[in-house]
């Protein structure tokens, strides 16, 4: 195979920038907003540089031809949804709710091409292991479930039991894999002196033998030490 290395960098360099581009222009969304549609136009695009690449007989403009026409229709399909709302059911997908009043819809279970089996996993991923807790479910377009638990089930908060409000804090990670996160120790407040003296606490002679630690406003530092492997007997 006598590729031409100088031009295969400068289409991978091309096609690189080119669908960051793209991906700009369509703004950011997570995996887990993507439909269907969405997931097979980034199957699309990749295959189409990776085609256009390896092709001896396919130039630059051509790679960039491809990226730039179906990331267009792309982006314009981005912008009729958002300016017409009566085309998002048909562009995007409906909702559809599978269970309702706490019975399944064995309907919208088979037009949505979903069985059980599948519909228990989705519940799982939502930490719903029984069914008979759910009192609404309602499959998203991008194919996931988001669930409304029957009143029995649901977590009471602290507005129900009537206690006072407390601050939320965000924990700081301080070390991983033996590395001390030294920006972070210091958003936090914190010194080398602090830290050797919260690890010798523990026992710890130096941050080389923490797996990971945690700082969390009014609790003591989380430690996860490395497990050192157990001698085999002999």
């Amino acid at each position: 195979m006598n590729t031409n290395f100088f031009h295969l960098s400068i289409e991978l360099i091309a096609g690189f920038f080119a669908l960051l581009l793209i991906t700009k222009l369509l703004g950011k969304t997570k995996i887990t907003q993507l439909t269907p549609f969405d997931f097979v136009s980034a199957l699309v695009l990749g295959e189409l540089i990776g085609n256009a690449i390896y092709n001896k007989d396919i130039g630059l403009r051509y790679v960039l031809y491809a990226i730039g026409l179906w990331g267009s229709f792309i982006l314009l399909l981005e912008i009729v949804t958002q300016k017409y709302k009566k085309t998002r059911g048909i562009l995007e997908g409906n909702p559809a709710v599978v269970i309702r009043n706490g019975k399944i819809d064995r309907e919208q279970l088979k037009k949505n091409k979903l069985d059980l089996n599948q519909l228990q996993h989705l519940l799982r991923d939502k930490e719903v292991f029984s069914m008979r807790e759910v009192e609404y479910a309602i499959l998203e377009a991008n194919g996931t479930v988001n669930v409304l638990r029957k009143p029995n089930y649901e977590k009471p908060t602290k507005g129900d039991l009537n206690l006072p409000p407390k601050k939320v804090h965000l924990p700081i990670t301080l070390i991983t894999d033996g590395e001390v996160l030294w920006d972070n120790l210091k958003e936090a407040g914190f010194d080398e002196e602090w830290l050797q003296l919260q690890l010798a606490s523990h026992g710890i002679v130096k941050a080389e033998q923490v797996l990971f630690a945690e700082w969390l406003e009014g609790e003591p530092l989380f430690i996860n030490k490395f497990i050192e492997p157990k001698l085999q007997e002999q």
